[in-house]
Order: C-alpha cells, then structure tokens, then sequence
C-alpha cells in the first residue's frame, strides 16, 4: 500500500475537472439558447447515458416531448429532425454531467485507496463530489419546473443551477491552488478568506444572478442598444404593480437594467482586487482578472446590440465562467498572502 501524498497530482486532476465543468457551462449556454432544455422529458441516470438507436425509440422520445406545452404552444409541427436537433444538445449536456462525475469520483477512490490525498482535504474533496451529485438532481428539478404548466423552465431553478455549477468551479480551483502551494512547501495552510474577498464575490454573485435571471426571462431581448435602453436610461415597461422584489425578480425591463449597470460595479470591485493580486507579486492573475472582465463587457454589449446572436451569447456565458475563475484565483491569492 502506498502512502505516498501526491497533492501536485491531486492539484493536477481538479484542474482538469474545472476544464470538464467549464465545458459543462458552454454546453448549458448552447442548450438554453437553443431551447433544448426540454426535449428529454425522463431522468434516467443510467440508461440515459445512451441516445435512442431506432427509429421506434426516436418516435417514443418525440411523442412524450410533444405532450409537454412547449411544443404544444411553441413547437407545434415540429418536425423529427428538428426535435433531433434539441434533444442532441440536451443529450450532450446531460452525458458531459455523467462523464464529469466519473472523472471526478474514480481518481478520488483511486487518490484515497493510495493514501494519496493530504490531511484536511478528504472531507473537501468529498464536498465537491457531493454537490457535483446535487448539481444533477438541480437540473433535473430545474427540467421538471417546464415540462407541465409552462413552456419553459423557471429562471430561479435556472439560476441556481447555473450559480451552483459556477461555485463548483470556483471550489475546484481554489482547492487546486491550495494543493499546489503545499506540494511546494508542505508546511503551507490552506488560503482563508478575507473581507476583501467575499465582498468582491458577494458584488460578483448579485451579477451571476441577475445574468441567469436574464438568460431565463430571455430579458437580454427587451432592448438591442446600448447605453440606453430602446432610448432611456431607465426603460420604459417596467411594471411594478406586483410589489418591488417580485419586480425585481420577474421583470425582464428591470432584470436587464440590473444586469446591464451593476456589471460596472462589479468591474470597480475586480479593479480593486487585481490591484490588490498584483501588489501580492502575482501579476499574472492580475491580468487574467482584466482580461476576463473586459473581454466579458465588450461580448455583453455585442450580444445586446445584435439581438442576442447566438455566438456572442453563448461566448457572454462562457467568459463569464472566466471571470469566476480568475476571481477565484485573485481571491485565493491576497487569501494566502497574510501581509494583504
């Protein structure tokens, strides 16, 4: 039995795991913006890992699709070859879920069978897999909320299964920073979390939300110009007749203008920690955070002003998932530096 620690392997494997996970996210993206989220109606963790591979099988799957209302009210004569289409996407987003807990789950036994794992990690590392796991039952339990009384999914069920697939991402990578700063010296404790930090990630994940509040509301279609919305500042049709949160949280007018604007408080708050990451001696973090976040603006503005193309979205979503990863680097970075 070896007992040796590995934590530069183990730092090695959870970095590829966030690249599966951020794969997972564009994926996610393209399903949502081609509206393929419903076309498989069951949850089958196991068989489901296969498409249909008859003709009978292919005329089953599209006849339970077309008693959701989706296709009742959307999608009616949809032809086979188009619900191909979607249900490839979905199949895909499903299958890369599969593939990521396997890849995630059989090096842990393997790194635990072999002692490999260094003390204080187990259990974090067990963490991860678990809420990788809960990340599925979410998307299903987000698949569901479509698939009887509406034509699509909730955008809070959205929004939770897209931030909790962003927070993976973030654990991953922050638990892969710990372990390389311990394989160089293994008296290294692991990077805590300062005021500085959870402010920049609070200010960060109000952004997230109110991204996926728009992604579900389709709120990035209200207006297609930029500064002003449709020729204001603050734009017309925002109803806010329901009371101020359910305005907040429901209507696209306001859910754009919120995403629209905050992302510059959120570009203060990136300014602030990368000067603060570069004052710690990591420059290269530092420009990964500017270059997330100013590559993320300028796809935020095209994909407004061209309608939400499909491209610039899908590429909003996936810089997007850049930004928390250079946030998170940023973040462990002044979090082990105890001068900062």
């Amino acid at each position: 039995m070896h007992n040796t620690l590995r934590p530069n392997a183990i730092a090695n494997w959870l970095i590829a795991v966030a690249v599966l996970v951020f794969m997972m996210v564009v994926i996610g993206g393209i399903t949502r913006l081609t509206e393929s989220g419903l076309s498989i109606t069951e949850w089958k963790p196991v068989s489901g890992a296969l498409p249909p591979l008859s003709d009978a099988a292919w005329a089953a799957a599209f006849t339970k699709y077309q008693a959701t209302p989706e296709y009742l009210e959307i999608n009616k004569g949809m032809s086979l070859a188009a619900f191909k289409f979607i249900f490839f996407w979905e199949w895909a987003h499903r299958l890369l879920g599969r593939v990521i807990g396997l890849a995630f789950a059989m090096p842990l036994l393997w790194f635990a069978v072999r002692r490999a794992i260094p003390k204080g990690y187990g259990l974090r590392l067990i963490a991860l897999l678990a809420l990788g796991g809960l990340q599925g039952a979410i998307g299903w339990w987000m698949v569901v909320s479509g698939l009887s009384e509406r034509t699509d999914v909730s955008h809070y069920r959205l929004a939770v299964h897209l931030l909790t697939a962003l927070f993976i991402l973030g654990g991953l990578l922050w638990t892969a920073l710990d372990l390389k700063a311990l394989a160089k010296n293994a008296a290294t404790p692991p990077a805590r979390m300062t005021w500085l930090g959870a402010g920049v990630a609070g200010v960060l994940f109000i952004q997230l939300l109110f991204g996926a509040y728009t992604a579900g509301l389709n709120a990035g279609q209200v207006s297609n110009t930029w500064p002003l919305m449709n020729g204001r500042f603050v734009p017309d049709g925002i109803m806010g007749a329901s009371g101020w949160f359910a305005t907040l949280t429901n209507d696209p007018f306001l859910i754009h203008f919120v995403h629209r604007w905050w992302a510059w408080v959120v570009v203060a708050a990136l300014v602030v920690l990368a000067r603060r990451v570069k004052a710690a001696g990591v420059r290269s973090a530092a420009v990964g955070i500017h270059s997330a976040f100013g590559t993320q603006i300028i796809l935020g503005i095209a994909t407004v002003m061209t309608g939400v193309n499909i491209m610039s979205a899908v590429l909003h979503q996936a810089v997007g998932a850049l930004v928390v990863a250079s946030t998170a680097w940023g973040m462990h970075v002044i979090g082990r530096n105890k001068s900062i």
